[in-house]
């Protein structure tokens, strides 16, 4: 199961909206066959193993990090595809949540007579790889990362605005791992107009990705007409206010999500987004939009890359509008992951369980 996890992971910047998926058949002991789902309507994991393991399926032991899908797609069921390779058990690390399978996938292999052990082998690990394709279809919601660049004393930008370039290339280069596995890469429109980013991957060679959708919280759409951000082979949304009244003649794509206030409603913002297949969102905004995501309780993780720099008081802060006035209200976060990237540190962060 590590190994089919390891496969799985592969896949992280090309198979959403699906989620990531790895395959291990063995047999006595021996791996005979293998695969890992590359691409949305290319063949799923199950298949690819099969395919390499051949007639050696037969009476083997098929490992997966997901339950085996029991619907026709773009793909056939990879369920009915084992059972007809005579596959003898499945061990599967977690069940499907997705309505089209949650359980049907164990339930076409028993009736098949292929025995099902649903030990939630690495579970844990398996519910980690794909938390965006989980939270899509248990929460309704995707899986929220806001990422940011800060300097020792927690400042992202000097008060005028300038933050080019806080964080070393090194952390500049990971930072482009991180976009290219998200569905969508979101900022607000004062970054827009303050940074003018393209927040598009750039790998600098032959990697394979899917562009995540750019995604543009502007509510009186004062920046679809200008920017880097409509640019580029990536598409871009742009989410507005019900009364906002775009530029004539103007192509782009555009949603509507509610205003709480003068701020949008971030949960309807994301319950759009997940209705159009969106897992993961990855959060590039400055301190205002960063601090309401994390009020809001809708930061799954935190993102941080810490430089060995001063900014100085009059710099700008990490999060805005968080309103803690006492000890009692800080907000604690558990650190998931430490690790040095370059002359900076990484910093992956969870919120702490109130």
């Amino acid at each position: 199961m590590a190994r089919a996890l390891r496969l799985a992971e592969r896949g992280a910047y090309t198979t959403r909206p699906n989620p990531m998926v790895g395959c291990v058949i063995a047999r006595e002991g021996e791996i005979v066959g293998e695969g890992w789902h590359v691409k949305a309507g290319e063949p799923h994991a199950e298949i690819l193993a099969l395919q390499a393991a051949g007639e050696r399926a037969r009476g083997a032991t098929a490992y997966v990090t997901l339950e085996p899908c029991a619907h026709t797609g773009r793909t056939g069921p990879c369920a009915d595809a084992l059972a007809a390779a005579g596959v003898a058990r499945v061990v599967a690390a977690m069940r499907d949540p997705f309505p089209q399978v949650d359980g049907a996938g164990f339930d076409r292999l028993r009736a098949a007579g292929v025995a099902v052990v649903q030990s939630g082998l690495m579970e844990a690990q398996a519910r980690r790889l794909i938390r965006g394709f989980l939270s899509r279809f248990e929460r309704g919601r995707p899986w929220v990362r806001v990422k940011l660049a800060t300097s020792l004393d927690g400042r992202t930008a000097m008060a005028n605005g300038d933050s080019r370039w806080i964080s070393g290339e090194a952390s500049r280069r990971d930072v482009m791992r991180w976009r290219a596995r998200a569905g969508a890469i979101l900022t607000g429109a004062g970054t827009v107009l303050a940074d003018d980013p393209s927040l598009t991957v750039r790998f600098g060679d032959d990697t394979p990705f899917e562009p995540p959708l750019r995604v543009v919280l502007d509510p009186g759409l004062a920046t679809v007409a200008r920017g880097h951000v409509r640019e580029g082979g990536a598409p871009t949304l742009y989410i507005q206010t019900a009364d906002a009244k775009p530029p004539r003649d103007l192509d782009v794509q555009r949603a509507v999500a509610p205003a709480v206030g003068s701020s949008f409603d971030l949960r309807a913002v994301l319950e759009l987004l997940a209705q159009r297949g969106i897992n993961e969102v990855h959060v590039e905004a400055g301190a205002t939009l960063a601090g309401a995501f994390l009020a809001a309780g809708l930061a799954d993780e935190v993102l941080l890359y810490v430089a060995p720099v001063l900014l100085g008081d009059r710099a700008r802060p990490l999060f805005g509008g968080l309103g803690i006035d006492a000890m009692a209200q800080r907000l604690r976060l558990e650190i998931v992951d430490v690790r040095a990237i370059g002359e900076d540190q990484r910093l992956l962060l969870q919120p702490a369980a109130r």
